[in-house]
């Protein structure tokens, strides 16, 4: 295969991963044909094929995706040194609320959608929804960890553990501010966050 025919092919498969995170972003993964992601991709629906064995395995790497842009997010809140442990933590809580206001409150966090759809069928994909969850929660659980270490949170409570209980009531705010169609389940969830749980 030639160095060109190579990046043909990339190209392909970046579009399709692009085309595949707007349309499972927009309508599921259950209401999103193989059809649609190659129209959106502006790519021959065959050329799907050529690059994921299945529709399943395709969004495992969707989910990769996903987390891999707001993983840019995370790093550029979480790796301010010039913030306290907690005001980075708010700082991106602040920034998310923001976001969600501005998209009019739809469309929430593609991984919760996924997880609420697949989680229970497909375990190609749970299993990668469960590493990325973890990284995620990582990155909450070092914040914290540091957060301990300067004063600014009591130790009662492991990091590994706050984090995961702050990313399971973050996750589930975005649900509730989808339903209720109101910034206020994400605003209610900062604040217990800092001001209660971590304080």
């Amino acid at each position: 295969m030639t160095r060109t025919t190579n990046a043909v092919g990339n190209e392909t498969r970046r579009r399709l991963i692009a085309g595949g995170l707007t349309e499972f972003h927009a309508r599921g993964f259950h209401g999103t044909g193989v059809d649609a992601i190659a129209r959106t991709a502006s790519v021959p629906k065959g050329s799907f094929y050529n690059h994921f064995e299945s529709k399943q395995t395709f969004c495992a790497e969707i989910v990769d995706a996903y987390f891999e842009r707001h993983r840019g997010k995370l790093d550029l809140f979480f790796n301010d040194r010039s913030l306290a442990p907690l005001d980075r933590l708010r700082a991106y809580l602040d920034e998310r609320i923001e976001y969600f206001t501005r998209v009019e409150l739809k469309r929430g966090c593609l991984m919760g959608n996924l997880s609420l759809e697949l989680a229970d069928h497909e375990e190609a994909v749970r299993s990668r929804l469960k590493d990325r969850f973890d990284e995620w929660a990582g990155i909450f659980a070092d914040c914290i960890e540091s957060a301990q270490s300067a004063g600014q949170v009591s130790s009662a409570f492991r990091p590994s553990e706050l984090a995961g209980f702050i990313l399971n009531s973050w996750e589930g705010a975005i649900l509730r501010m989808r339903v209720e169609r109101t910034v206020k389940p994400l605003e209610i969830a900062r604040d217990f966050i800092l001001q209660s749980l971590l304080r």
